[in-house]
């Protein structure tokens, strides 16, 4: 492949070691049905926080860059979805970015394979999706693909990490023979441990790239089960299996409070595990974890 000629970013995150820095840093997921909810994203985020949209299988583009318009009018950096098994094929994708780009300015994307078992066209992998060129073709500046702490089922089913290693791989080599400015968002969970085991054993093995870890906002303990199976998370779900046999907090919503703070005091002691930056899924709600955020930006939580 020749090197391509991506536009990078100039706000290419770095590793910090303080959690007012990480947090500071915040991403957001949301999808267009829940954004419908919500009646001014600026009066509860803040200005240029980076915002991912969620697409799902059914979602139609329409719906997706409809929201996307509506962030970026509202002052936000708009990161959507491109999901590889709902593409139906190169045109499709080409159709998608142009329209991302024309109506709305989007230059980031997240890349991944997707939540369904069979392609409903001729991509499987994110990696079909970069080796398109298209990205670069419309100046995308940004691209993020996924990370799997807990590993991926879907992708190993044999319980290893084989494959997810590989296809890590293989991107830290495309975002070295490119100029792409590339970054890596995980999946959600609940205890740091498995997060920097993961994180250090990717950098050891010459995977570089910055990760924003996922964390679920502040929800209903039945709630976050749900997703956390529906989802895949692996050996951290016991933290939520814990708390249910506690009947002290059985009733309580569920903070993220531990797990972040446990990653604060983590950075600064895996320097190798190059996170960078929390990307929080809002499963209690949008304007309930906008609220989490901003009532613990500065308390509650120490520094590392």
């Amino acid at each position: 492949m020749t090197l391509l000629n991506f536009k990078k970013s100039k706000d290419q995150p770095a590793p910090i070691k303080d959690f007012n820095v990480l947090l500071n840093g915040f991403s957001m997921e949301i999808m267009p049905r829940t954004a419908e909810k919500v009646e001014s994203f600026a009066s509860i985020l803040p200005k240029d926080t980076l915002i991912y949209i969620a697409h799902l299988d059914g979602t139609s583009i329409d719906d997706m860059v409809r929201t996307a318009v509506r962030l970026g009018n509202e002052g936000f950096k708009v990161m959507p979805h491109f999901p590889a098994r709902i593409i139906k094929d190169k045109p499709t994708l080409s159709d998608w970015i142009d329209r991302y780009v024309s109506e709305a300015g989007v230059k980031r994307a997240l890349l991944l394979a997707g939540g369904i078992d069979t392609p409903k066209g001729s991509f499987d992998s994110s990696m079909q999706l970069l080796e398109t060129e298209l990205f670069d073709k419309f100046g995308f500046t940004d691209l993020n693909v996924a990370g799997h702490p807990e590993g991926n089922n879907d992708i190993d089913q044999d319980n290893t990490n084989k494959n997810v290693d590989m296809a890590l791989a293989w991107k830290q080599k495309f975002s070295e023979r490119t100029d792409a400015n590339m970054g890596i968002t995980t999946q959600f969970a609940f205890d740091s441990v498995p997060i920097f085991e993961w994180a250090n054993r990717i950098n050891a093995a010459g995977i570089t790239l910055p990760i924003n870890v996922g964390v679920a906002g502040p929800a209903k303990l039945q709630t976050l089960i749900k997703f956390a199976i529906a989802c895949g998370v692996g050996p951290s779900l016991k933290v939520l299996h814990k708390r249910a046999l506690d009947l002290t907090k059985l009733l309580l919503p569920y903070e993220p409070t531990e797990v972040l703070d446990a990653l604060a005091t983590g950075v600064s002691k895996n320097p190798n595990a190059n996170i960078c930056s929390i990307h929080f899924f809002p499963l209690g709600g949008i304007k309930t974890n906008a609220d989490w955020i901003s009532n613990n930006l500065t308390k509650n939580i120490k520094s590392a």
